[in-house]
C-alpha cells in the first residue's frame, strides 16, 4: 500500500514531536505507521504553501508515485489572506481535487478548524470564512467521490489545549487525534475508536488577567511576525523542500 500526503504545515506536521532526523512527526507519519502493512509513505507537504503552489509543485510529483491513498489539505493559508476571493478559491479547489481522483485510489480531503478558542471580531470573521471554505470542501468531495475527514464537525478539536501556542498548528496531542480521525475514515478499527472526539477534562477556571497576558504574548510572538512576513511577501516555506519526497517504508511512531 502506498500513501502520499499533500499540503501545507498541517500535513507537514508542524509543532508535533520531532523524528530522529529532526523533522516534525505529524499526523501523516502516524497514519502511515497505523495502516496494515507493508506500507510505503511520502509526505510532499511544505509549510506556508498556498493552494496554487500545492497544485503546481506537489500534484505532479504525487502522480508519479501512484498512491493507493492520497491525502490533500490546501487552501487554509489562502483563507487567512484578506484579499483572497472565496468564489475563485473554491473553484480552484474543485479543479485540484478533480485532478487527484483516480480509479482504485482513495482521496481524503479535510475541513479546517474554523475556530480554535479565539473570540472577538477578527476571530469571528476568520471563522465565517473557514465555515464557507469547509462547506465547499464537503461539496467538492461529494462531487468527485473523495472522502472528508470532517475535523470542524468535532467540537473537542477546537480546545486550545490541543494546539500550539501560535494557535495555528496542532501540538502532539492534536496530531494524535487527527491521525485517529484519518485512520477511522479509512476504516482502520481499534479498541479506542472514537476516542479522538472526546473532550478534554474541564480546565481550571481562567482568570481574565491570565487570558489577556496570553493574548498579548501570542500577538507579540506569533501574530506580529506573521503579519510582517505578509507585508514583505515572505513565506515560512520559502527555500524549504518536502521532508519525505520519495516513498519510504512507514515506521512506527511509538504510540500516541
Amino acid at each position: 500500500m502506498r500513501i502520499v500526503c499533500l499540503g501545507d504545515s498541517f500535513t507537514e506536521g508542524l509543532c508535533d514531536q520531532t523524528r530522529p532526523d529532526g523533522q516534525y512527526l505529524g499526523w501523516a507519519d502516524r497514519v502511515a505507521a497505523g495502516l496494515p502493512g507493508p506500507v510505503t509513505y511520502a509526505n510532499l507537504a511544505v509549510r506556508g504553501k498556498l493552494l496554487d503552489q500545492v497544485v503546481s509543485e506537489q500534484i505532479p510529483a504525487a502522480h508519479t508515485l501512484a498512491p493507493d491513498i492520497l491525502t490533500f489539505h490546501a487552501g487554509g493559508n489562502d483563507v487567512l489572506r484578506r484579499r483572497t476571493d472565496p468564489k475563485d478559491l473554491f473553484t480552484r479547489y474543485d479543479a485540484a481535487v478533480a485532478r487527484l481522483v483516480a480509479p482504485q485510489r482513495r482521496v481524503l480531503v479535510f475541513t479546517s478548524l474554523s475556530r480554535t478558542g479565539g473570540t472577538g471580531r477578527l476571530a469571528n470573521a476568520i471563522a465565517l470564512r473557514f465555515a464557507a471554505f469547509n462547506n465547499n470542501v464537503r461539496r467538492v468531495a461529494a462531487r468527485h467521490g473523495a472522502e472528508v475527514v470532517d475535523l470542524d464537525d468535532v467540537p473537542a478539536l477546537s480546545d486550545r489545549r490541543l494546539w500550539n501556542d501560535d494557535r495555528l498548528h496542532l501540538n502532539p496531542q492534536g496530531h494524535a487525534r487527527v491521525a485517529a480521525a484519518v485512520l477511522e475514515t479509512l476504516g482502520i478499527d481499534s479498541d479506542d475508536s472514537g476516542w479522538w472526539r472526546q473532550p478534554l477534562p474541564p480546565p481550571p477556571p481562567a482568570r481574565r488577567r491570565d487570558e489577556l497576558t496570553a493574548d498579548l504574548s501570542w500577538a507579540r510572538n506569533h501574530f506580529a511576525p506573521w503579519v510582517w512576513r505578509r507585508v514583505r511577501g515572505v513565506s515560512s516555506g520559502d527555500g524549504r523542500t518536502a521532508k519525505d519526497p520519495v516513498l519510504r517504508a512507514a515506521e512506527t511512531t511509538g504510540g500516541q
